[in-house]
């Protein structure tokens, strides 16, 4: 009777093992498979570090200080150990974890499916395959808060049209974003599927923008205005010195233009229209004065820049002395 049992069990391990081998690869993002298609959908979120607490990803604050980007790898070790994880809730017995374990492979290649169609859009194709390699970002910065909806593209080459041109959401050179959220008010994440060459950090182009080059120093705000040619809308020089000096109303607050006083500061350049009848007497119109403080969407480029000079790029911050001789301390009797 011993034996007769062994052998029903035996039966049942192959059976699963058998049952574990044929992952379903085509199927909906609504269809039960070797797990429920709710489960399915909640682990590739997780898979994706939603729900992961930000401690479990930046260990230390000092590790992402204001005004930074850091790049990375998902460690896919980990993320398939946050899944087992997950999984071995339900388990009671060892029954169970027995068929888990034989049932692993199957959910593993499902979610790598899954996982590739996060985000697609409904007139995209849904992918199969593997999962590759995912890397990404985050960035904590003013300018995430100042501009919620921020756009982030990805290539895997270098897109030969240069930085500043336009690419469709078709562009078959462009990297999927897996995920784009606000993990806080200034802080971003972003995981792309692959390993792009070049990204661009963008801000968005909805509406116009109007705004000047500012600068804080000692407490104290000034701007800068680059001139615009009336006729070609190009600027009059990018001669830092040739700027405009842009004058803030006096008894207010720091940052308020006075806009009187800075269309007389463009009437001193005549190919602004500002003073087209040369009497001294600004003349600009709406319109006039739009195509003057009118800014294009700032683009960060990050990439890989061929014979860059290290200290161009790269200043450090802590100096090397200073750590040995705050981290050993030394007894000079015993040197």
């Amino acid at each position: 009777m011993i034996n007769q049992n062994l052998d029903v069990i035996h039966g049942l391990a192959t059976q699963y093992a058998f049952v574990s081998n044929t992952p379903v690869l085509d199927f909906g993002p609504d269809d039960d498979t070797a797990m429920p298609a709710e489960l399915r959908n909640w682990l590739v979120r997780l898979r994706l570090l939603e729900g992961v607490p930000f401690a479990n990803l930046v260990a230390d604050t000092e590790l992402l200080p204001p005004e930074s980007i850091r790049w990375f790898f998902v460690d896919r070790q980990w993320t398939d150990a946050i899944v087992q994880g997950a999984l071995s809730v339900g388990t009671v017995n060892s029954d169970d974890r027995v068929q888990l374990g034989t049932q692993y492979d199957a959910i593993r290649v499902e979610l790598d499916v899954e996982e590739r169609n996060v985000r697609l859009g409904a007139s995209n194709a849904r992918r199969t395959g593997e999962a590759g390699p995912i890397s990404g970002f985050l960035l904590r910065s003013d300018a995430v808060a100042g501009w919620p909806g921020m756009h982030v593209r990805a290539f895997d080459v270098d897109p030969a049209e240069g930085d500043d041109a336009q690419f469709p959401d078709d562009d078959d050179r462009r990297i999927r974003l897996l995920r784009l959220e606000r993990l806080a008010p200034a802080v971003l994440l972003c995981l792309f599927d692959g390993i792009p060459q070049v990204v661009h950090i963008e801000e968005p182009r909805q509406g116009v923008q109007f705004g000047f080059d500012v600068t804080d120093a000692g407490g104290e705000r000034s701007a800068t205005l680059f001139p615009r040619d009336k006729d070609t809308f190009e600027y009059l020089t990018q001669d830092p010195n040739a700027a405009v000096d842009v004058p803030f109303r006096y008894r207010g607050a720091s940052g308020v233009v006075d806009i009187r006083r800075l269309a007389d500061e463009l009437a001193t350049h005549p190919e602004t229209g500002a003073d087209d009848d040369g009497d001294g007497v600004t003349d600009l119109d709406s319109a006039e004065y739009a195509l003057q403080l009118i800014r294009f969407p700032w683009r960060q480029v990050f990439g890989d820049v061929d014979n860059e000079i290290v200290a161009d790029v790269f200043h450090p911050t802590v100096s090397y002395r200073d750590v040995v001789s705050h981290t050993f301390v030394f007894d000079q009797n015993e040197i």
